[in-house]
């Protein structure tokens, strides 16, 4: 397959991660879009690195593949104590913390 359908399908998943992002209000859903947009990074990195025959792209998204496993650990921990304080994960609900 060429390069370019791989590139598309990155920018399509990247462009749905991007609206998830601005549009949703529930916390989960946003976090979900989030790493869709770092998948969808991964996915365009795979491509030329595989079009240019060079290994960097695989350990730049080795290097994503981390940082997304640590946002995860660290991301779904403050949604949980958020939910038990607030008992709510609605953002429109939170930005209305105080103290």
């Amino acid at each position: 397959m060429q390069t370019e359908w791989f590139v598309m399908l990155s920018a399509v998943l990247f462009v749905m991660g991007t609206m998830g992002v601005l549009l949703k209000k529930n916390a989960i859903l946003v976090f979900m879009s989030v790493e869709l947009m770092l998948n969808a990074a991964n996915l365009a990195l795979v491509a030329f690195a595989h079009q240019w025959k060079q290994l960097d792209g695989h350990l730049f998204v080795f290097f994503i593949m981390t940082v997304a496993a640590a946002e995860v650990a660290i991301g779904l921990a403050l949604i949980v104590t958020i939910f038990r304080t607030k008992h709510s994960i609605n953002l429109d609900e939170l930005h209305q913390m105080q103290g």
